[in-house]
């Protein structure tokens, strides 16, 4: 089933990483539009360059210790029972093998730019990371088939999110210079540390709809038109974080573009009606 802190942890790995993601995709953009290159990673200026891999290290070692939680704390390290992996901790077994994926991702990363032994191309990068999030896409999928009721819609429209992370990096590795693609995929981890969130305040917290309850780890509902009820709720919170965070971005682009943008990029914005006043 899982918990608040379960929610929580993972749920702020990735709002960090979303939001630092489209920061720097608007600002990159409005520097130097014509020289725009998806980036799978960004890094942090300042300090003379010593935070510049800071983003790869957050995902290290956020990765390593939900991991640990999930693989040390929560199992008790009873792994085996029988000779057999222990079932009644499957469920924390999986969630490991999908922070792994991520984990092995910021290595690689960390390994490609800071050593010669594995230089990698950026579309390489990308892919590994769709790999993760394809790991990622599977966990949740099967949890929303298994999972049924409140707790599956949850679930599914968070693989929906997945989805659209996996989509958006693929794209960006087949169009280095899509700056769409890139904007999407720091939406995408956004809206998933967010939706991680709202899971965590709704199934395990004070938001939990009326006649839905949280029992021997398990949501249930009194009667149908309740667990309806729940999923339309899920529906418009979903919409509400769509619409902060496109607000967000919105917000950063136009900010990016008064503080970094060049000339020659706001002169890609005007209509030839208004160039030719200009020119009067």
């Amino acid at each position: 089933m899982g918990s608040f802190a379960g929610h929580a942890v993972p749920g702020t790995l990735f709002l960090m990483v979303g939001v630092w993601h489209i920061w720097s995709t608007v600002v990159r953009y409005a520097a130097d539009p014509k020289s725009f290159r998806v980036r799978m990673w960004n890094p942090v200026p300042g300090f003379n360059g010593k935070l510049k891999y800071l983003e790869l290290y957050v995902i290290a070692v956020g990765a390593f210790i939900d991991m640990c939680i999930e693989l040390l704390y929560s199992t008790h390290l009873k792994f085996f029972v029988n000779g057999v992996l222990n079932p009644h901790h499957m469920n924390d077994f999986e969630h490991g093998g999908m922070l792994l994926m991520f984990f092995l991702f910021s290595i690689v990363a960390l390994l490609s730019e800071k050593t010669s032994f594995l230089p990698l191309p950026e579309g390489a990068l990308c892919l590994i990371s769709a790999a993760a999030f394809c790991a990622e896409y599977l966990l949740f999928f099967f949890h929303s088939t298994t999972h049924k009721g409140l707790e599956g819609h949850y679930h599914l429209l968070l693989v929906l999110l997945v989805a659209l992370c996996i989509i958006s990096i693929v794209a960006g590795a087949i169009m280095p210079t899509s700056f769409p693609a890139d904007l999407c995929g720091g939406i995408a981890v956004t809206l998933q540390g967010l939706w991680f969130y709202q899971t965590a305040f709704t199934l395990y917290g004070p938001m939990m709809p009326a006649g839905c309850k949280l029992e021997a780890n398990e949501v249930s509902c009194l009667h149908h038109d309740h667990e309806v009820r729940g999923q339309v709720l899920a529906n418009l919170q979903m919409f509400g974080l769509v619409f902060l965070v496109l607000s967000g971005v919105v917000g950063s682009y136009i900010f990016a573009d008064k503080k970094c943008g060049k000339p020659e990029f706001r002169m890609l914005h005007i209509t030839p009606d208004e160039g030719f006043h200009e020119q009067l």
